[in-house]
């Protein structure tokens, strides 16, 4: 019995510990997007602040391409707005994962509570 219950609580803890890493996985992602966004933000300011009739350049490659500034501001609004949802789907995805990652401790701590009465019942036994 305490072979079948080691092996289950084994199985339990590998479960554990991919969605561990998944979680890890998504908050460092997430970490990304927030830089991203505020980078984005700070873009969007700086050309809040310009003339409609200043040069805007963007970089392709090695090159510099001039650019329309309402095009400019359009393009990173876009990106801002891309990057907010990514955030919100990561932010769901997280919160998915700690209630698996709680029910996950809840049943290991379950399993090694019955692996220990297994262990004093045999030991009586001996």
């Amino acid at each position: 019995m305490a072979e079948g219950l080691q092996k289950r609580l084994q199985n339990e803890l590998e479960k554990y510990k991919i969605v561990q890493k998944d979680y890890q996985k998504y908050l460092t992602t997430r970490q990304q997007l927030e830089a991203q966004i505020n980078e984005n933000t700070m873009v969007k300011n700086e050309l809040d602040v310009l003339t409609e009739d200043a040069n805007v350049f963007k970089m392709i490659g090695p090159v510099l391409i001039k650019q329309d500034i309402v095009e400019a501001k359009s393009n990173v609004q876009k990106r801002i707005d891309y990057i907010n949802g990514e955030i919100k789907r990561h932010d769901n995805t997280i919160k998915e994962l700690e209630k698996k990652q709680e029910a996950h401790r809840e049943n290991l701590t379950k399993m090694q509570h019955q692996f220990q009465q297994a262990q004093v019942k045999a030991a009586a036994r001996a």
